[in-house]
């Protein structure tokens, strides 16, 4: 199998309130905005070279409306819909704003994806135009503003199976999977399409409301904004989930927050880059420090919070254990100890 897909291109989410949190993307966050159409709002960080990266539509609760990917070629993109087709999903042919020609599909557990190769470049006004010719922009003067998107953590009922699907039919390479230490349940993985650790996060999600995504995620280039940037939202009413901390997998440097829809956003940097073709997938237990590097910081329980609200019979019934209840939410409310 050729190489499917190149990188995630953008995420578009929905939001109660489509004004505050282009408002917070735009002031606390340092994004621009791009174009509206039809209520949806289209923003970019400054250093993304396509046209947008992220997406506001308007929604009854927070939600992520789908996740794009930009395939590695224009065959690339034919080759992965005759894949997911094969595979028993029917997606449709669309026309992106701005971008062109795309497929979208709802994948087996209810999350919508998206491929194309066709983008639209960003073009900088010469007043924004950088001095360096790589960047595609002057650097944003908001404090610890994101040079560009970096990753989606979804939730699912299975998180091996969803792993193993995306994996199989394209091309996702698994890079590493948390069991818990009290039983072999498998409660997250991490995939990538390149060379980081991760662009697709999948943690298990013991609602019955599928398609639900926990965060999505900035990146900027040193631990230093990142700081800064927690320093500059809490001085501004923002308060901060969780971080500035480390992840053992991974080994970037993170912080979480809220956007005004309360959907979560993770700001990292750090961690390593893996060119390994043939790796195998490492598995690791919370209280080998998966979530937390340096096993010394507990994690809030708001952190097993995925959007949309769950819905139906869920993970907090009586009579499951409370560790084991949090991980079927969210495994980075699982501490580790030692």
């Amino acid at each position: 199998m050729i190489k499917l897909l190149s990188h995630l291109s953008y995420v578009a989410v929905t939001a109660p309130d489509v004004e505050a949190s282009v408002d917070f993307y735009v002031n606390r966050v340092g994004l621009t905005v791009v174009d509206r159409v039809d209520g949806a709002v289209y923003l970019r960080c400054w250093g993304d070279h396509y046209a947008y990266s992220v997406v506001v539509v308007p929604g009854d609760e927070p939600s992520m409306a789908t996740m794009a990917w930009r395939t590695s070629s224009p065959e690339a993109l034919d080759d992965a819909v005759r894949r997911i087709e094969g595979a028993g999903i029917q997606g449709e042919w669309t026309d992106l704003h701005l971008f062109g020609r795309a497929y979208t599909f709802t994948g087996p557990w209810g999350h919508s994806m998206t491929l194309h190769w066709d983008v639209a470049r960003h073009a900088a006004q010469p007043a924004a135009a950088s001095l360096y010719p790589d960047r595609p922009e002057k650097r944003s003067t908001v404090a610890g503003a994101p040079r560009q998107l970096d990753h989606v953590t979804i939730a699912a009922s299975d998180v091996d199976a969803f792993a193993a699907w995306y994996n199989e039919v394209l091309g996702f390479r698994i890079m590493a999977r948390t069991l818990l230490d009290e039983a072999p349940i498998s409660v997250f993985s991490v995939l990538t399409t390149n060379e980081k650790s991760h662009d697709l996060g999948v943690v298990l999600d013991g609602s019955t409301r599928a398609g639900r995504i926990n965060h999505y995620a900035f990146w900027v280039d040193t631990r230093e904004e990142l700081l800064i940037a927690a320093d500059t939202l809490m001085e501004h009413g923002v308060p901060i989930e969780y971080g500035p901390s480390i992840h053992g997998i991974g080994e970037q440097n993170f912080l979480y927050y809220r956007e005004p829809s309360s959907l979560r956003i993770e700001l990292n940097t750090g961690g390593y880059r893996n060119y390994v073709p043939d790796w195998e997938p490492n598995t690791w237990t919370p209280s080998m420090g998966s979530n937390n590097f340096y096993r010394n910081g507990a994690m809030p329980m708001s952190m097993t919070e995925s959007f949309p609200a769950a819905d139906g019979p869920s993970a907090t019934e009586e009579g499951v254990p409370d560790e084991i209840r949090a991980a079927l939410l969210n495994p980075y409310a699982v501490q580790g100890r030692g």
